[in-house]
This record gives C-alpha cells, structure tokens and sequence, in this order.
C-alpha cells in the first residue's frame, strides 16, 4: 500500500487559507467554482482551458482586483457578462439542432468537452476543420464576433463518427443562414422544416 502524496489539486476540499475548519469556504468553493469554471458543470476539474476560456478567467482575475465602484469593474463585469451570455446562445443553439436531428437525449454529452476529450479519429480531423468552418462561414450559428472555438472541433468530430456531420450542417444553413448582421437569429422551425429536404 503506497501512500499517494497529498496535492492541493488532489484535495479540493481542503482549504489552503490557513483555516483548519474545511466547511468554512463551502459557499465561497461554490461562487469561486462558478467563476472559474467557465464551461463545464461546477466541481468539474477536467473542463478543458482552451484560449477562450483563458480570456475569460483572465477578464475575471482583473475585473476581481480592481474596487466594485469603478468604471473600470463595472465595464469589465458587462464585458464578462456579455461573452459568458454569447456562449451560452452558441450552445443553445448547437443544443437546438442536435435535438431537431433526433439527439435529445445525447446532446448535452455531445457538447460536452473536457480534458478527457479526444479525437475519435485522426483522419477526421481535417474533415471536422473543414466542417467547422463551413459552419462559421456559411451559417450564423457562431455570432458575427465569435471565434471559432476548438471546442466545437471535438463536437463535429462526434458527429463526424455519428455520420451526422452533413445533416447537421443542412440544418444549421436551414435554422440559421447567413444573413445580414441586423436580421441575425434563428428562423421559424415551420419554415426550417420546409427548407430541409
């Protein structure tokens, strides 16, 4: 029986503040959790840290150091407001189509990526990239400002393997085309559900 040295990353729970009493930051863990876990579910240790999620954490840490009553927190906190609700609508929206292709039960572990999360197969790599470009180029399922995000590489990936990749694409240019920046949004799923053969 080795013993496994202890790590602060190993033992979450345990508080690094000098209070020995390990329930005295439990809703501070869960504020804090929220914060830096940008993606995944709260208490998540493997949510991947792509760019995007770094830009975001590093808005949080200088929005975080700076007085509540400033200008600058407040612009900062919309900022960090604004970009978490983007994400949020680029997700609902993936969610939506997955569902409309008959994925309700399986489309929030499609969205899901974490460091765990691996290409299911290399050859596919090149095809998803293509995918996904297509979709941010060709659809308005990214916002017009959004950067494609490697996340959404893994979840075409997935759909690649499901051999749903294509149906998906149709249906993003059917629920959201391109079109100019003011009439952005989805359209009507009776006029979707036309425009799919």
């Amino acid at each position: 029986y080795g013993l496994v040295p202890w790590h602060p990353q190993r033992n979450p729970e345990v508080s690094l503040d000098g209070n020995n009493n390990p329930y005295a930051s439990f809703g501070a863990t869960l504020a804090r959790d929220e914060e830096q876990n940008l993606w995944s579910t709260p208490h998540d240790v493997t949510h991947t840290e792509a760019d995007d999620d770094r830009v975001l954490y590093n808005m949080i840490v200088v929005r975080n150091q700076l007085d509540k009553d400033s200008e600058e927190w407040q612009k900062l906190n919309y900022d960090i407001y604004t970009l978490r609700q983007t994400r949020k609508e680029v997700r609902s929206r993936w969610k939506h189509i997955l569902e409309d292709l008959g994925f309700q039960k399986e489309a929030d572990s499609l969205l899901s990526v974490t460091k765990l999360s691996i290409i299911s197969d290399s050859q596919n790599m090149s095809k998803a990239r293509d995918i996904l470009l297509k979709l941010s180029e060709e659809t308005n399922i990214f916002p017009t400002s959004w950067e494609l995000s490697e996340r959404y590489l893994f979840v075409v990936d997935r759909l690649i393997a499901l051999d749903a990749a294509d149906e998906f694409f149709r249906m993003a240019s059917a629920v959201y085309p391109k079109r100019d920046r003011a009439e952005e949004g989805p359209r009507p799923l009776q006029s979707v559900l036309a425009a799919v053969p």
